[in-house]
């Protein structure tokens, strides 16, 4: 069963997902508001570019490795990102980041991800924007955390997973901001390591 993840709420994902998860993927999904033609007829869909972004941390919360659309597998091979979507169309998820956390060195502490929008438009323009963790194993949604609040920020701080105790938890962290890659966020990011 699916949880719908607030701003700083904590979960297991195993205890969530009933048993140890291996694989997941963490799905980024939009639509491009649609701009009215003349009389309201004739209109087309405003290209918006959303990045689902991962990084690495190690136990000292350096940033040991990036998963972006621009290095779409880290180096290890753990965590890949399936391509860079540019337009939000089609249905489902747009963009796609799979970890094998199972595969993360043990010196990896915590993998946070985030969103932003390349093409600058704030989430006001973007409608029916989420993040969702999904078990591979069974393709069950774990946890989805819903990203259309509205507002002049270009990006989010979305979700941090991290190791505790010998199992993975997911800490919601709906922090706002604004940039136009995970470079400029990092200062975000920092407070939540």
């Amino acid at each position: 069963m699916s949880v719908n993840l607030q701003k700083g709420q904590k979960i297991s994902l195993d205890k969530e997902a009933g048993g140890a998860l291996t694989k997941v993927t963490m799905g980024l999904g939009w639509d491009a508001v649609k701009s009215k033609g003349l009389f309201g007829f004739g209109g087309k869909a405003q290209e918006i570019d959303l990045d689902a972004s991962c990084i690495l941390f190690d136990e000292n919360n350096k940033a040991v490795d990036f998963v972006w659309f621009r290095q779409l597998k880290s180096k290890d091979g753990s965590v890949v990102h399936t391509g860079d979507n540019r337009t939000g169309a089609g249905d489902g998820d747009d963009e796609q980041i799979i970890v094998d956390l199972s595969k993360v060195p043990a010196t990896v502490k915590s993998l946070v991800f985030t969103v932003n929008s390349f093409t600058g438009q704030n989430f006001s323009q973007v409608q029916n924007a989420y993040c969702r963790i999904v078990n591979n194993s069974n393709q069950a949604e774990v946890a989805k955390y819903d990203l259309s609040v509205m507002g002049a920020h270009t990006a989010q701080v979305m979700v941090k997973l991290y190791r505790h105790g010998g199992e993975w938890k997911m800490h919601a962290i709906g922090e706002n901001g604004s940039g136009r890659t995970f470079e400029e966020l990092m200062p975000k990011i920092t407070p939540h390591l």
